[in-house]
């Protein structure tokens, strides 16, 4: 268990948490019904097989450092399915009727064909995990999409009935940071540069360029700032701990792990699965906890009012 993605938002450090596990037990997932579309709610975050065991958690902490699982279920209806035969129906009914039915009636129609297939219909499961760090007061959700990051926080909020998160802000252009990380300004002390990149001409409908296993720091590179491109995505290693790929929109992509933090899981035995995912998530919030201690300060990010 390691999260690839990271959308932050920020919190007051000052939020309760103390009773999150009798409030999220109320918002537990239930199975979609059978003409519902979706359904939505927390699951253990040690799988779905754990939710089933009477009193389990529906989250797990080790510190100040909280572990949620958003599960769901979606019923897959394409609309392709629902248009085709849409399509036959409204043809019969012309030969038979001799006339198109009326757009208020080709829409009930479609909406009985959608009543009639959803029961029918498979469900895809799906679980989201997010990373609460109280001491930074940081959310951070597994997934490059704004969109289910915040409905992730909803989800949050709607369980806990007050949860005033906000998208992670900067008091920078990042853009700006970025490029002058890659121009030759000095790196916050630990971080290093990758080899990908992205860079766009800030002219409307600009130019764009993606560089992958490329030397940053290189006269081709040179010769796109030069011409005014502004790098948008960067690739940065943490020492020999962490490698990602941090957006403009301080979106984290490509979180990885690598062998100097890894090493610490292989050098201790566990004997069970649980217990594996426990010391997972222990080193995964320790490395993200440090990161975002380097990443704050250079980029300016703002905290939540209190």
């Amino acid at each position: 268990m390691f999260f690839r993605n990271l959308t932050l938002f920020r919190f007051p450090s000052t939020l309760d948490f103390s009773k999150l596990d009798d409030l999220l037990a109320d918002h537990p997932l239930k199975p979609v019904g059978a003409l519902e579309l979706s359904s939505r709610g927390f699951v253990s975050p040690f799988g779905r097989s754990e939710a089933g065991r009477e009193g389990e958690a529906l989250s797990h902490r080790i510190g100040d450092a909280i572990w949620l699982t958003v599960g769901g279920e979606d019923r897959l209806l394409p609309s392709a399915v629902v248009n085709d035969l849409l399509a036959k129906k409204l043809a019969e009914m012309e030969e038979k009727e001799g006339r198109k039915p009326g757009g208020r009636m080709r829409k009930r129609m479609k909406d009985d064909l959608v009543h009639e297939l959803l029961p029918r219909a498979f469900v895809r499961p799906s679980r989201t995990d997010a990373l609460i760090d109280l001491e930074h007061g940081v959310c951070a959700v597994d997934t490059s999409s704004r969109k289910n990051g915040e409905a992730v926080v909803s989800e949050i909020r709607h369980a806990l009935g007050s949860f005033p998160a906000l998208p992670l802000n900067a008091e920078v252009a990042p853009r700006s940071v970025l490029t002058g990380w890659i121009a030759g300004e000095p790196l916050p002390e630990g971080l290093t540069l990758g080899e990908e990149c992205e860079l766009k001409d800030p002219a409307e409908h600009g130019a764009v360029v993606k560089c992958q296993r490329q030397e940053l720091q290189s006269d081709e590179i040179g010769k796109h700032l030069e011409s005014g491109k502004q790098v948008t995505r960067l690739a940065l290693n943490l020492d020999d701990h962490v490698s990602f790929v941090l957006g403009e929109d301080l979106v984290v992509r490509k979180f990885k792990l690598l062998d100097g933090a890894v090493d610490q899981l292989e050098s201790s035995e566990r004997e069970d699965v649980r217990a594996e995912l426990d010391a997972r998530f222990a080193l995964m919030s320790a490395e993200f906890r440090r990161l975002f201690t380097v990443l704050e300060p250079a980029l300016k990010l703002s905290k939540a009012d209190a």
